[in-house]
């Protein structure tokens, strides 16, 4: 398995904000503030990945369900994830 990503395996801005029905002013925001991760110098130049796809819909149902502070969401998101990955651990190690 390679390590090199294609340009394909990523998101635009434009494209995630399409693609999970966010406004482009909330996202940009939470990556401005570090809670939602990006490469790329500029909103122009940003690029998400597939895992990162995942983890706006969960801070935006997070934010919107519970009413929650974005930083709020963003820590529930990261616990999520954790959980995810040990989870596919066990999984990985029951075979």
């Amino acid at each position: 398995m390679s390590d090199v990503s294609h340009e394909s395996d990523f998101l635009t801005l434009e494209q995630l904000c399409s693609v999970c029905a966010l406004e482009r002013e909330w996202l940009v925001v939470r990556v401005r503030e570090g809670l939602i991760p990006a490469t790329g110098a500029s909103d122009a130049e940003w690029r998400f990945t597939t895992t990162t796809l995942t983890r706006v819909r969960r801070m935006r149902e997070i934010e919107i369900t519970y009413e929650a502070a974005p930083e709020l969401a963003a820590l529930v998101a990261d616990m999520l994830e954790e959980l995810d990955a040990l989870r596919a651990r066990l999984r990985r190690g029951s075979r």
